[in-house]
């Protein structure tokens, strides 16, 4: 079987290679594309008699991401649920930030990583990106076929490029399906960087069309993606929410204390303000415990917790929170009855050192920031110790949701979220959180939601009184009905 493998991948390289270069002789005429769509054919017609058909593949899937395990937290509930369900798991992606324990401590989920390539570090751009795509297909060609016995490959996409074509050869040389997570569009967050007509771009989008069309089933976030899939790409998709998983709750006063007390052995933020008058007394800078009666409780004079996640990517503009953020500190300045405010932004990505710098330049007398990277164990208890949360995601595509907010409102802390197209099948402007438009809106709603904390019969407390009773539907119970008839129904 090793050398039928090995005979394969030889086959199916020689014909990934064809496509890229048919891509390129065409120029993205799509009338034109016979060349590799030919060598496509002849190669699944050619390797069709060595499909693996075996009892044991139906109770085994390959989850995949081409990023991080540990910074794709849908793909790792994917992983979770799978596995809760008796499916083995192979999860393969890059292993670079520790993945949630859920995922680590399963007995069923195998994580086999692979490493990001880097590509050519001279040369022109394009060679260097050309041949780390090609480095790139090989090793995860190598890898899929390598794993025995699956029946299914749910792929998140994106990134895309070039891990949907090297999918779909693998399923259909092996006879499993193939299922894409749409997640956002690939070539929309190259625009970003690139412009829309950049030639990159108007490749990628043509390649993201192309085979997208070639997977089983699809999923997708939004009702609005599964209605663009449809329209303008003829790919029917089933629409799975992101839903909080039962992680995600408020945080009783005791762990909030406790993890106050651990970040502020490397944050200051979260120091008390004063020395304790009572010997006996723990502070943080929102929490004390006290050591003659073992209770903790919140300081009644303590600032307000301001929380924000990223990934510091271009399609979030931090300059608007911190332009709102000094409004907010002329607010208090001028005499307004407005607390103390702890900025939290967690989070890694390569806009991060850049924001640091800007955030370095202020100076501010009311407001503290300081950004975090947090264990994936600490992250849900400090949204649940939060007082109010601030999206800046704006998709690229205007048809994702913020997975960020979906995690604060499982904690019932309400939202700022800035608009885009489709944020309002999550965001329930003045029931759930406010949308704004720039940072002078929100400061304005920053003012609205804080000028009577801490008090809980503001505006700011009667969104959380909705959270709580709103009976949000948890990721478990979304997944059983929406992706696990999928799955029973092939392997029957």
């Amino acid at each position: 079987m090793a050398d039928v493998q090995a005979s394969l991948l030889v086959v199916f390289v020689v014909s990934f290679i064809a496509v890229l270069l048919g891509v390129h002789i065409t120029e993205l005429d799509t009338d034109c594309c016979v060349l590799p769509i030919a060598a496509v054919t002849v190669c699944i017609l050619s390797v069709y008699s060595f499909r693996e058909y075996r009892q044991d593949k139906n109770r085994h899937v390959c989850v995949l991401v081409l990023g991080d395990i540990g910074r794709s937290p849908r793909m790792q509930y994917h992983a979770i649920s799978l596995a809760k369900h008796g499916y083995s798991v192979s999860f393969v992606g890059f292993f670079g930030t520790k993945p949630h324990e859920d995922v680590i401590a399963n007995g069923k989920i195998t994580i086999i990583p692979i490493s990001e390539v880097k590509g050519l570090t001279v040369g022109p751009k394009i060679l260097r990106y050309v041949t780390k795509v090609v480095v790139q297909s090989l090793q995860l060609l190598y890898t899929l076929m390598k794993i025995k016995h699956f029946s299914h490959i749910l792929m998140q996409n994106p990134p895309g490029l070039p891990s949907i074509a090297v999918t779909w050869l693998v399923s259909s040389l092996r006879g499993v399906k193939f299922i894409i997570d749409w997640h956002n569009y690939g070539y929309t967050i190259m625009a970003l960087t690139h412009g829309q007509r950049h030639p990159i771009v108007r490749v990628a989008k043509w390649y993201e069309k192309f085979f997208g069309r070639f997977s089983n089933y699809n999923l997708c976030v939004t009702k609005a993606m599964k209605e663009d899939l449809l329209k303008n790409w003829s790919i029917t998709a089933t629409t799975l929410y992101d839903k909080p998983p039962l992680l995600f709750k408020e945080t009783p006063l005791e762990p909030q204390h406790e993890l106050f007390m651990k970040m502020a052995k490397v944050y200051p933020q979260f120091q008390p303000s004063g020395e304790p008058t009572d010997e006996e007394v723990e502070l943080t800078a929102f929490t004390q415990h006290s050591g003659n009666t073992g209770t903790v409780s919140l300081v009644a004079k303590r600032p307000a917790l301001l929380l924000s996640s990223t990934s510091w990517t271009e399609d979030e503009d931090f300059s608007i929170l911190l332009k709102a953020l000094e409004y907010y500190e002329e607010f208090v300045n001028t005499g307004e009855g407005l607390p103390e405010l702890i900025c939290v932004i967690t989070g890694k990505g390569p806009q991060k050192e850049y924001y640091k710098k800007l955030i370095d330049s202020k100076s501010f007398q009311h407001v503290k920031i300081c950004t975090p990277w947090l264990e994936a164990e600490d992250y849900p208890l400090l949204l649940g110790s939060a007082d109010l949360g601030v999206c800046l995601h704006k998709s690229s595509s205007g048809l994702d949701l913020p997975m960020k907010v979906v995690d604060m409102f499982g904690c019932c802390l309400p939202v700022c979220a800035i608009h885009f197209e489709c944020l309002h099948e999550l965001v329930k402007h003045e029931e759930n959180g406010l949308i704004f438009q720039d940072s002078n809106e929100l400061a304005t709603q920053l003012k609205l939601l804080l000028c009577d904390f801490p008090s809980s019969e503001g505006k700011l407390g009667l969104f959380r009184r909705n959270l709580r009773a709103s009976g949000q539907q948890r990721w478990d119970e979304n997944w059983d009905q929406t992706v696990l008839p999928i799955l029973t129904a092939d392997s029957r």
